[in-house]
């Protein structure tokens, strides 16, 4: 593990799928860092300042680089320490990997933002015509699930890390209807996120952070497995 000079500082929202997946690589890599949780009406002046694009995840680490988009901090976060061996292993993987993870950041959450949020798009296609869009994804997830538990093999991957927020945030529109579905690898394998450990550890609430409260750190070490 590489050595860090100074522990970093973490901006973050619980409830959004690109931090939930930052926080997800850092408790991985064991990489211990300060959390600040933001409340998105009072973004503080502090995130601003590092980076005026006003979304999270931004991670400022000692030397006062700012990394502002999450699969920037995951791979940050794994290349310092992978105890887990989440990174991909060979060149032909990781082209696996980051394919999933490009088709998860593009078409799908395209249409994931359209069917969950269809009064922000108006004049585009329907909530219902977006949901039926991105399930022929899920689909192929569903399909790519047969006989594993990972999306990428035996073992839980940056893939399986930087996906599951988005698919959680798909289930919950309508987990009715996601339910539904028939989707029974998919299903077990989102279920398999929400039972574990590090869902339990990245979920943990915080109050929005202010500049006089005590440093709060993260990844929490008091949180117990759940089962």
């Amino acid at each position: 593990m590489t050595a860090i000079a100074q522990t970093p500082i973490l901006y973050s929202f619980r409830r959004c799928p690109y931090a939930m997946r930052a926080r997800l690589a850092l408790a991985a890599s064991g990489q211990s860092c300060e959390l600040r949780e933001v409340s998105l009406k009072a973004k503080p002046a502090q995130m601003l300042e590092a980076s005026p694009k006003g979304t999270v995840p931004v991670l400022v680490l000692g030397n006062g680089q700012v990394l502002e988009e999450s699969l920037d901090i995951m791979l940050w976060a794994l290349t310092h320490n992978d105890p887990l061996e989440c990174l991909p292993a060979s060149a032909q993987h990781q082209q696996n990997v980051m394919q999933l993870i490009a088709q998860n950041d593009g078409p799908f959450k395209f249409q994931l933002d359209r069917y969950k949020y269809p009064n922000r798009y108006p004049g585009e296609i329907t909530g219902t015509q977006a949901r039926d869009a991105a399930a022929s994804w899920l689909y192929e997830l569903n399909q790519r699930l047969n006989g594993t538990d990972y999306l990428c093999g035996s073992r839980r991957s940056l893939a399986d890390m930087a996906i599951a927020p988005f698919i959680r945030q798909f289930a919950h529109t309508d987990s009715e209807w996601f339910n539904k579905q028939a989707w029974p690898n998919l299903h077990a394998w989102l279920q398999r996120f929400l039972n574990s450990e590090a869902f339990a550890q990245v979920m943990v609430k915080y109050p929005p952070w202010t500049a006089e409260q005590a440093p709060t750190l993260f990844p929490p070490t008091d949180v117990a497995l759940r089962t």
